[in-house]
């Protein structure tokens, strides 16, 4: 599979709120062979000093492109960077993966729901779309199911496997991933954040040896550099 499977990832006209940023990772060997270091793990802490932080602005603005679409990002169902806030808050953000976390660390200082998904896992082509009424899939081990009417998702030719809220079973990491796809599920009403997150995002995996591969955005099309 090529790196270039992403370039039919494209976004429609409805989406007028979405400030969608992707790239992908290539790491020097699998995710199990590598250790999360202790300065990444105390960015986990909502405390620590990070080049971004959330706020009450940042959390509404990223609820209203949900909604834009008509789904409702509340209950347990709200983003994924609101239950990074919640779980640090309760010291029960703990490493994962390397690549986790620090899809982790941006996505709980920056306030922007991130996906992280195992790139040898998903099949082309990939577009970001809707996803119609009765659209559900796994998203854990023990086998939960989230309905996904109403909210934007990364399709893959199997169907959804990624969101602003949870990512599939079927595409996650695992200590045998050597490549990932990200997206920083951005907002238009909050200009310049989602690229300083992917900076930032970008500069934390570059600096720990792993490969950055950025993914330029425009109308209709993405396309590796």
């Amino acid at each position: 599979m090529r790196l270039g499977i992403i370039s039919d990832i494209h976004e429609h006209a409805d989406q007028r709120l979405l400030d969608l940023r992707a790239f992908v990772t290539e790491f020097p060997c699998p995710l199990g062979e590598i250790s999360t270091d202790p300065e990444l793990i105390e960015l986990l802490s909502l405390d620590a000093a990070a080049k971004l932080h959330s706020s009450d602005e940042v959390r509404l603005h990223v609820r209203q492109l949900l909604r834009e679409s008509g789904f409702k990002p509340t209950g347990r169902s709200k983003p994924a960077s609101e239950y990074l806030i919640k779980a640090s808050s309760e010291g029960i953000l703990c490493p994962i993966n390397l690549a986790v976390d620090v899809c982790n660390v941006v996505s709980l200082h920056s306030g922007l729901p991130i996906s992280v998904v195992d790139l040898d896992r998903v099949q082309e082509p990939l577009h970001v779309r809707v996803a119609p009424s009765g659209s559900d899939y796994v998203f854990n081990q023990s086998g939960q199911v989230i309905s996904l009417d109403g909210l934007l998702c990364l399709f893959d030719a199997h169907g959804p496997c990624a969101n602003a809220i949870k990512d599939s079973q079927r595409t996650k990491t695992s200590p045998n991933t050597l490549r990932t796809l990200s997206l920083i599920w951005g907002t238009n009403q909050l200009p310049g954040r989602a690229a300083e997150a992917e900076s930032w995002y970008q500069d934390l995996l570059s600096s720990r040896g792993a490969e950055v591969r950025a993914v330029v955005v425009s109308l209709g099309q993405r396309y590796v550099k």
